[in-house]
């Protein structure tokens, strides 16, 4: 199983799996940060995009995402400040611009995201920016893998873990993997040859019986990883349960703004009441998201639900697994 969006891209866009013998099945997993948010999270952020007086900011894949009753996008269309940014910066200069505004990103993402997200709510507590505040959706990946392979769905005799992630977490939080599931684990960078070998070593462990965690992404991946980084991670986030599409709630998957930030976290100041979530008919992107049916088992895809006209988030996303299979392969 290859963790990462950028990977199930990578595979597809070099033809990486069809150069593969049958005796290897790769499966997409849920490393498609937009993708794994929950209808709940994507009503949440929308409700806060309606409050009066409120900006949103957000980065440019959620607006499209449908929660029970719209998106983001539709929530703009009827009235909604909302704003695409490139990054957790740029929500800071939106906050600087508008003071008399509550100014809130929607932080989502995996570590390789959390410690810009984490950077702005230093740098606005350093400013005394009072309008500025986080709806922190981050989520970490090694839970959700332990959690993934819990749940026995499938078998996975190695997994392909994230490079980017890993640049921020280094390789040691994966080797719970292989102690307690005996499935090896393989960080692999973007390009073919990267992803070649990342395949390769994962077949010499297998059929070695010899379960490990190797790195195949030396040119920016440490054992330790960017301890800076998870420091600033650690200032300002704890550690949460969280709920993931497909998956449900996995504790210790989440990042919560710490007390001591409190100022700048959107749920202590947004209590909107929000109707029970409810998933787009037909759409089975939480199963595609588990590895447990391939874009193509899903009866929507390249009919109903395609890149334009979008159903599920596996669709919306440039990183999700339907919108990769539906640009590689012909929509087939």
């Amino acid at each position: 199983m290859e963790f990462c969006g950028s990977h199930t891209h990578a595979l597809l866009r070099y033809g990486i799996r069809d150069m593969l013998p049958r005796t290897i099945t790769m499966k997409s997993g849920p490393g498609c940060p937009v993708c794994v948010t929950s209808t709940h999270d994507i009503d949440l952020a929308i409700a806060i995009a309606m409050a009066p007086d409120t900006i949103v900011a957000t980065y440019g894949d959620l607006v499209r995402v449908p929660g029970t009753g719209g998106s983001l996008e539709r929530a703009r269309a009827a009235g909604a400040d909302v704003r695409v940014v490139y990054s957790a910066l740029d929500a800071i200069a939106i906050a600087e611009e508008n003071r008399t505004r509550q100014v809130v990103l929607i932080g989502i993402g995996f570590e390789t995201t959390a410690p810009t997200v984490a950077a702005s709510i230093v740098t606005a507590s350093r400013k005394s920016l009072r309008n500025y505040r986080v709806l922190s959706l981050l989520k970490r990946t090694p839970p959700v893998m332990t959690a993934l392979l819990h749940r026995g769905e499938l078998r996975i005799d190695g997994i392909i873990c994230p490079g980017h992630v890993s640049v921020i977490t280094g390789t040691e939080p994966y080797r719970v993997i292989p102690t307690r599931f005996g499935v090896g684990c393989v960080v692999s960078g973007f390009e073919p040859l990267d992803m070649l070998r990342a395949i390769d070593l994962l077949v010499r462990q297998i059929e070695s019986g010899a379960p490990g965690v190797e790195n195949a992404y030396e040119r920016a991946v440490s054992d330790r990883g960017n301890e800076v980084a998870r420091e600033l991670i650690d200032r300002v986030f704890a550690s949460c349960e969280a709920e993931w599409r497909g998956l449900g709630a996995v504790p210790g998957s989440g990042l919560a703004v710490r007390p001591e930030y409190e100022d700048f976290d959107a749920t202590a100041r947004y209590h909107p009441d929000i109707a029970r979530s409810v998933e787009p008919a037909g759409c089975r992107c939480g199963d595609v998201l588990r590895g447990s049916i391939s874009p193509q088992e899903c009866a929507l895809f390249g009919t109903i639900c395609t890149p334009q006209y979008p159903v599920g988030p596996c669709m919306v996303s440039h990183e999700g697994a339907c919108a990769a299979h539906f640009s590689y392969s012909a929509g087939t």
